[in-house]
């Protein structure tokens, strides 16, 4: 029971997992403890192993946990199931489609966090399809909180008044320190790829396709077997969207396809597909699909790395500014058109703490380790890891800023942010107190001496 909660917490959660030998033998050691039901929200029971799984995550996470965490937990716990509850009060529905979306997003991320699939279903001792079963109603109840709180602070708004109030309610020695950050820009050349390797990739699906028409070959079979798309091959190339959630050729070719229909061959910047649509209903579709890309020969890679030679020498010799050299030689479509601004894929900002880089993108921390400000890298190997698309960047920190204690001049996104969230946890508290006394809530007498945020008894 505690390894399907800790599961179930990292899917619905999306809190980081750290798939080692330790973690896993903790939640099979600890499925020995007896599970009981400690408290409950309208219709929702909460039970000691939800706790249970959230408190060996902090300790995996090296947070430090005492005898007030389970009070913590729990209070976390009780506002989720008083937004699920709520939010089926309000009739707020979720699609089919948005799930499944959902449901392959977090699944993925888990996958690279923990190592594998094959280490995944190790773990929980459940096919992959299985467990996408098991906790797809998971999913649909924690993006039925998340809306609901969506629309709770839906009306929030922060003046820069608010922010210089907040900011001055702060005292001196509370203000937060913040870390050196650097501002990254980069150049990326990719490997041509030739006519003869696009054709042949083009070939071969087409090929298939005429299989499939006659009856000779089988669509899962061969997306099981052939596709490159790894995060559903072993679906047999099966992908559950709805409308928005795929690159726009991908879906353009979807919708226009009757159910049983296969495609020609589609175009994305992700290679070649050919897409079965197997139902539609609204915005949400089940497809099945291959993808194949072309091959990239040694050649091809050397004179990549030969033209970034070229741009890096050009920027040495200072025959070419920075932002020439972008508009001259990359071909990174996130950044070209931004002066190579590399966004932080986790704040959205266009600064990196220097403490956790090689964390969120080690490719990143080896390039830019030891440049000083202005400084361009030596070109080195690169893999987009959207894409997969292998090529050639040279790396270069725009500006960067000293370790300092916060403040309005320099921190000013920063200390809004803080304001904003502060504002909304006002706007929660109000909420959630005036709901308590319409919703039955109850939970454990050993619970009693908690002292929460919010005023559940």
């Amino acid at each position: 029971m505690l390894k399907k909660s800790i599961l179930s917490l990292i899917i619905s959660f999306g809190f980081s997992f750290i798939g080692n030998s330790q973690i896993v033998s903790s939640g099979v050691a600890s499925d020995k403890i007896i599970d009981e039901i400690i408290a409950q929200v309208g219709d929702n029971p909460i039970l000691l192993s939800d706790v249970e799984a959230q408190r060996i995550q902090l300790k995996s996470e090296g947070q430090p946990v005492d005898d007030k965490t389970n009070c913590f937990l729990l209070e976390e716990l009780l506002y989720q199931n008083l937004l699920l509850n709520q939010a089926k009060i309000d009739s707020i529905e979720m699609s089919d489609g948005q799930v499944n979306a959902e449901m392959e997003n977090r699944l993925r991320t888990l996958e690279q966090q923990i190592g594998s699939r094959e280490k995944l279903e190790q773990f929980y001792g459940k096919t992959y399809t299985q467990i996408k079963e098991e906790f797809r109603e998971i999913i649909r109840d924690r993006l039925l909180s998340q809306e609901m709180e969506r629309q709770i602070v839906a009306d929030l708004e922060i003046s820069p008044n608010d922010v210089k109030t907040f900011y001055k309610s702060i005292p001196e020695d509370s203000l937060p320190y913040i870390n050196e950050k650097i501002a990254i820009q980069q150049i990326v050349i990719y490997p041509k790829i030739t006519q003869a390797s696009r054709n042949a990739v083009i070939e071969k699906l087409k090929g298939w396709k005429e299989d499939f028409k006659s009856g000779s070959r089988s669509f899962s079979a061969v997306a099981t077997i052939h596709s490159e798309d790894q995060g559903s091959a072993k679906e047999g190339g099966k992908i559950e969207a709805t409308r928005g959630m795929m690159v726009k050729p991908f879906e353009a070719a979807a919708f226009a396809l009757e159910v049983g229909q296969i495609s020609d061959v589609v175009e994305t910047q992700y290679g070649y597909h050919i897409i079965q649509l197997e139902s539609r209903k609204g915005d949400d579709y089940t497809v099945r699909h291959i993808l194949l890309t072309p091959e990239i020969g040694r050649q091809e890679l050397r004179d990549a790395a030969t033209l970034m030679d070229e741009c890096f020498a050009r920027l040495k010799r200072n025959e070419i500014t920075w932002d020439q050299a972008v508009k001259e030689y990359s071909e990174d479509d996130d950044t070209r058109q931004n002066q190579g601004n590399l966004s932080n894929p986790y704040t959205g900002e266009q600064y990196w703490d220097v403490s956790n880089i090689n964390q969120i993108d080690p490719q990143i921390f080896g390039l830019v380790n030891g440049l000083e400000t202005g400084e361009v890298s030596s070109p080195g190997l690169y893999t987009d890891m959207r894409s997969r698309k292998e090529g050639v960047r040279v790396v270069r920190i725009n500006n960067r800023t000293e370790p300092h204690t916060a403040n309005l001049k320099d921190d000013y996104n920063f200390i809004k942010k803080a304001a904003k969230n502060n504002k909304k946890e006002e706007l929660i508290k109000d909420w959630v107190n005036s709901k308590v006394g319409k919703t039955y809530v109850r939970f454990d007498e050993k619970y009693a001496s908690c002292d929460f945020r919010y005023a559940w008894k």
